[in-house]
């Protein structure tokens, strides 16, 4: 029996809980008084004795509604957690009595349509998407799209903050002045960059470096270069820093280049090549930082290694045995003598040659030029012929680029204060390329540039276009998809799908599946947290690039052959090369490529679940924990809804001296009523995956401490629908007998992903009946990108 106190609260709770309802159904027909009492009622009758007060359950409060329209976008969450838990019957709890169940459908089927319909007359005044801001990636893309330049930019600018593990979240984006600080610094750098190649003489280089000039200068020094035998040049497999630098490749000036590495193994392990690494750097110990490039798999006959790389000036490259499996030689002093490496009968890598040329990847000086001058024959000075009207020349290059900045045309006023700022500058200081640069500045500092320009309501075809094209290129509009834009060629769903289709098809849609996988299944945060090197010895750069490679790889080929998305959770294969097959004790995988490969079941591999990029980025390191891996793989890949735990409730450590299992200790955390809903959903998928450890291997006993007895994993539970499971394998079978699911949760992600805007509780329609509209394809990965990319809340603002 509730206390008097209680009560009073109670109806105080109500009164307020009225007034917010009437509020929100001033937006509505005059007919919805009849829900709105139906709706306090229904809470009257099921909710405020539990749900108010200074300690309500759960900590799930209804005090607090507020009737004003600044305050109700807040409450809408509570209100769709509310929904939720009476939908999925956690709400009453089993120890209340049980809802009527038409009451309870009544009830549920009036707030779904009051909320909706809220949310849908917000939509059409205010927009689904707030003012969607480029991220850092897509204005460095854009702005190397727009000048033809390939420098990278990423670093100049702001990094950007996620939302729901998205960048392009547009409520969570702000420009401070220090961010707009550097834009304007990446700006310069990109247009420094665009005029000097575009006036000066084309940069070329090309090295041919034999063996001699690869090996250290003086074969008596101790070092840490090459030491020639045999007429190659010769590196060893060690531990030692820095070991494998080859000084004569160092850059000149910043730029990528482009090398063919002849290379061969030496002494080569029992099973397969000497698995190397590439790297750049300074190579010294003031300047301990190195980037990764690639990695190779040297076999006995010479081959050629052919890659790109961007060099800083006076960085070179580092090119070593990187395989921690590898015997490793010892040298004294931090030095390598000649002659001290090879009769420690340790593998080793062998250069007979290495060339180095400079590129550039967007295209030579007269593509640069094209995209800066346009038509303009300008001297190599940057003067125009003399009888050429220069203000004319200059207003059309502003205009014609600020047109291409802003991916739609421009009026003319707008247009206007572009030319004024170029032409001012060039009446000042009759100097033209000047002038073209602080108009292309302005533009590019302009919230055109920065912002999508998105009206309310049905987008138009240059709104589709960019929409389009910053999803499925990280890029600005590309001439073939703004010609379809001006034509208007963007309004039917046949014409959006040919220009999806042809941008799925560059590259095999890596970029794309880069972009989106990288921040859905957070594959760009792998590098967090690091595996102890004491615990996980097998664990390296080569490993962990081949984990996000395989990945990377597993989900292009189920975009190209449209696989059907349970495939995510349960496969019979994936993509491999020897070093990641090695790592996972899978057998028969031979070479450096990846090459699809059945696995067995005793393997526990197959599908994206099971591999160890995702096994890596949800540990932590140093141990795993089920509630960490169950929330993560129920909100992005099983559609499950987690909401937020309740207040005061302390997080879940393991005992790491081995001494209880984490079952035992969430079995007592779950005895909590207000934690065991949501564990209900968590704890499956978390103890499927038990039997991989924080590095992706598969393990039967958790580690102990000493001489403690390692306690053996039980993997075993039960959906949060109540079917059971014995082991990881089960557990795969039973979630992928859930298409409907996995597709409603991949196509949400897709759909904030791509628009900018997080999934709302009116959305849920509209990802349903884009999963509806996919199940007659075996809920396709293809098929739901084309829906999604059809469907009007993709369309829309």
């Amino acid at each position: 029996m509730p206390s008097t106190a209680n009560l009073l609260q109670r109806d105080r709770t109500l009164n307020t809980i009225v007034l917010v309802i009437t509020s929100l159904m001033l937006c509505r027909p005059p007919t919805a008084t009849a829900t709105e009492q139906e709706l306090i009622n229904f809470l009257r009758n099921n909710c405020l004795d539990c749900h108010s007060g200074d300690q309500p359950e759960g900590n799930f409060s209804l005090d607090g509604f507020s009737a004003s329209t600044a305050e109700l976008v807040e409450s809408q969450e509570r209100w769709v957690r509310l929904l939720d838990r009476v939908a999925e019957g956690e709400m009453p709890p089993q120890s209340e009595q049980a809802l009527d169940e038409d009451e309870k459908k009544r009830f549920l089927q009036s707030a779904d349509q009051w909320l909706c319909d809220f949310q849908k007359e917000q939509d059409v005044t205010l927009g689904r998407v707030r003012a969607r801001r480029l991220t850092s990636r897509e204005i460095e893309r854009s702005l190397q799209d727009l000048l033809a330049i390939d420098i990278p930019l990423m670093d100049l600018l702001p990094e950007d903050q996620r939302s729901g593990g998205f960048t392009t979240t547009a409520d969570h984006q702000s420009l401070s002045h220090f961010q707009l600080q550097q834009h304007l610094d990446a700006v310069d750098a990109a247009l420094d960059e665009a005029f000097r190649r575009a006036l000066a003489p084309e940069d070329v280089e090309l090295r041919e470096l034999p063996a001699h000039r690869i090996v250290r200068t003086d074969p008596s020094r101790r070092c840490r270069e090459p030491e020639m035998i045999d007429d190659q040049a010769v590196i060893w497999s060690s531990g030692l820093i820095y070991y494998g630098r080859i000084p004569a490749t160092t850059a000149s000036v910043d730029g990528w280049y482009h090398f063919d590495v002849t290379v061969r193994g030496l002494k080569l392990p029992e099973n397969g090549g000497v698995w190397s690494t590439v790297h750049t750097g300074l190579c010294v110990s003031s300047a301990p930082l190195l980037s990764y490039v690639t990695a190779f798999e040297a076999q006995e006959q010479p081959r050629v290694i052919s890659f790109d790389a961007w060099i800083p000036r006076g960085h070179m490259l580092e090119i070593r045995p990187g395989d921690t499996t590898l015997k490793q030689a010892r040298f004294e002093g931090g030095q390598v003598g000649a002659g001290e490496g090879g009769p420690q009968n340790v593998p080793g890598i062998a250069f007979d040659h290495i060339r180095m040329e400079r590129i550039h990847n967007k295209g030579g000086q007269s593509v640069v030029q094209r995209k800066v001058f346009g038509g303009l024959n300008l001297s190599h000075t940057g003067e125009l012929p003399s009888d050429m009207d220069h203000e004319a020349a200059l207003r059309n290059l502003v205009c014609n680029f600020a047109q291409q900045a802003f991916r739609r045309p421009v009026e003319e006023a707008a247009l206007e204060s572009y030319c004024s700022i170029a032409t001012e500058q060039l009446q000042n200081t009759k100097d033209f390329v000047a002038a073209l640069r602080s108009g292309y500045r302005a533009i590019l500092c302009s919230p055109r540039f920065l912002y999508l320009s998105e009206p309310l309501g049905p987008l138009d075809s240059y709104a589709i276009a960019a929409r389009l094209s910053y999803l499925l290129t990280g890029s600005t509009p590309d001439e073939t998809l703004s010609q379809c834009a001006a034509a208007g060629e963007l309004q039917t769903s046949k014409q959006i799908l040919e220009q999806t289709e042809r941008l799925l098809s560059k590259e095999d849609a890596r970029v794309f599946v880069h972009d989106f996988a990288g921040q859905w299944l957070e594959l760009d945060q792998i590098d967090f947290t690091q595996p102890d090197r004491r615990q996980f010895r097998s664990f390296d750069a080569i490993v962990k690039n081949s984990m996000l490679a395989e990945t990377e790889t597993y989900l292009q080929a189920m975009l190209r052959e449209n696989a059907s998305i349970t495939q995510l959770v349960d496969s019979q294969h994936t993509f491999l090369n020897s070093r990641l097959a090695k790592y996972y004790g899978i057998d028969d995988v031979h070479g450096d490529s990846f090459q699809s490969c059945q696995v067995s079941p005793s393997s526990h591999r197959g599908g994206v679940l099971t591999q160890g990029a995702i096994l890596k980025v949800t540990a932590n390191g140093s141990n795993t924990s089920p509630v960490v891996r169950g929330i993560w793989l129920a909100q992005r890949l099983l559609g499950e809804n987690i909401p937020p735990p309740p207040g005061g409730v302390p997080a879940i450590e393991p005992d790491i001296r081995g001494a209880k299992t984490i079952r035992e200790i969430l079995e007592k955390h779950r005895s909590q009523e207000s934690c065991a809903s949501c564990h209900r959903k968590i704890d499956p998928p978390g103890f499927a995956l038990e039997n991989f450890d924080p590095a992706g291997l598969w393990r039967e006993h958790y580690p102990a401490e000493g001489n403690a007895k390692p306690l053996p994993i039980d993997a075993s539970y039960h959906m949060s629908d109540g079917r059971p499971f014995e082991n990881l394998d089960t557990f795969r079978k039973l979630a992928a007998d859930q298409p409907g699911r996995i597709a409603h949760c991949v196509a949400g992600h897709l759909l904030a992903y791509a628009t900018g805007a997080p999934i709302r509780y009116s959305d849920r329609h509209a990802i349903n009946q884009i999963v509806n509209q996919v199940a007659s394809e075996n809920y396709g990965l293809r098929s739901i990108v084309h829906a999604v990319v059809t469907h009007p809340v993709f369309l829309s603002k």
